[in-house]
């Protein structure tokens, strides 16, 4: 056993005996602690968030983290936001809580939040991936990993084999072949279908008011933008009434389970995201998430990646001088392809000889071709990475 275990399991056991002797007995439950300090709504509003917690559901210990107060809830002192941080980190750290919920927590770069929401349209709960932080500079690159984060924590609070669809956003096809791609090497993904007529993995607004698929995976600020939205719709704005907050920040080799809330969050909110907290800590989202990051990686998860962000040649590409070729009646339309590739992928047919054009369609960006050279263009974006060979078509 390493050092660092060691000092944890020490500081878990001298935990256990202080609660011990504090309550006369001692308890095996999932802890959970909270930081007072920061919230718009004042630190009554945190409060008495963790009281509700604490008094719908006994499976777990609410720990406040902050000034002291008047409470029946076990307070560990702190006196400004860095301090509630720091402790909140010691505590996490020596095992001491399984969980943590705050407000304006600063992640690495590489780990970002699965935010959980109850949608209006049949009032079912979805994942939105990710709501805070940043996965990687690189936006088709962190889409992926966020993808994979959402998968995570869907798993740990219970759902074996998660429905991901992806937000129609920029980038939302390149993020579809990636996964597709994953998937095809063996890390099983459950792809969802739109509600919409023409289905396909790329979710619409409709498929967000509906929860269509049990995780929406998009770009952070959207996801932020999102959250918003969910948790405020019926409140004018300023008070979060709805949901279970932003979520646990998900990266390779994250080792704390941290919950971030809104300052704008509400009672409801705060009680639901230490409720949140709880249940990935019984489900063991950091196992959880190691385990699949080793699964994914064996299905060649980093190579796909470095896939993503080698831009050059395809920019290199887009900037050369291609003439049309002569012009002709384009009805065949290929869908499938992101709307930041689109004019690209016209220039990658003319330089195979096949005219083309751009346009919008059914189901978003197409490019359209003759009827005749459908099959022949398909190919050509196939193999040139701009699209699936079974790329669906209008």
């Amino acid at each position: 056993m390493s050092e660092e275990n060691v000092k944890q399991l020490i500081g878990k056991v001298f935990n256990d005996i202080a609660t011990g002797i504090e309550t006369g007995g001692f308890s095996n439950k999932v802890k959970v602690g909270i930081t007072l300090l920061g919230s718009e709504h004042g630190i009554e509003n945190i409060v008495k968030g963790a009281e509700l917690a604490s008094k719908r559901n006994n499976s777990y210990e609410v720990v406040l983290i902050g000034p002291k107060v008047e409470t029946e809830l076990r307070v560990v002192e702190a006196n400004d936001e860095d301090e509630q941080h720091k402790k909140m980190e010691e505590l996490l750290d020596s095992k001491e809580i399984d969980a943590a919920v705050t407000m304006h927590y600063n992640f690495p770069i590489g780990v970002s939040t699965v935010g959980r929401v109850v949608t209006p349209g049949v009032g079912k709960e979805m994942f939105i991936a990710t709501t805070t932080g940043t996965s990687s500079p690189h936006r088709v690159e962190a889409m992926v990993k966020n993808g994979l984060s959402g998968i995570i924590t869907a798993k740990a609070m219970g759902i074996e084999n998660p429905s991901i669809g992806i937000l129609n956003v920029d980038g939302a096809r390149q993020v579809e072949r990636a996964l597709k791609e994953l998937n095809e090497n063996g890390y099983d993904i459950n792809f969802s279908e739109s509600m919409r007529e023409d289905g396909g993995s790329v979710m619409r607004g409709n498929d967000l008011l509906t929860g269509t698929p049990d995780v929406m995976i998009t770009d952070s600020l959207t996801g932020n933008l999102l959250m918003k939205i969910f948790s405020s719709f019926n409140t004018g704005g300023s008070y979060e009434a709805l949901g279970f907050g932003y979520g646990p920040g998900v990266g390779d080799g994250y080792k704390r389970n941290i919950l971030i809330l809104s300052r704008a969050s509400g009672i409801p909110v705060v009680a639901n995201a230490i409720e949140y907290g709880a249940d990935l800590a019984k489900g063991n989202i950091l196992n959880v998430n190691k385990a699949e990051h080793k699964k994914a990686k064996n299905a060649k998860y980093d190579e796909i990646l470095k896939g993503l962000t080698k831009e050059k040649n395809k920019s290199e590409a887009s900037e050369e001088e291609v003439k049309a070729p002569k012009k002709e009646i384009v009805t065949g339309s290929i869908s499938g392809i992101d709307i930041m590739e689109l004019e690209d992928a016209v220039k990658e047919l003319w330089k195979n000889g096949i005219y083309a054009e751009s346009g919008m369609g059914c189901t978003g960006p197409i490019v359209m071709v003759n009827e005749e050279k459908l099959s022949k263009s398909i190919e050509v974006l196939a193999k040139s990475g701009y699209t699936t060979q079974e790329s669906d078509h209008c």
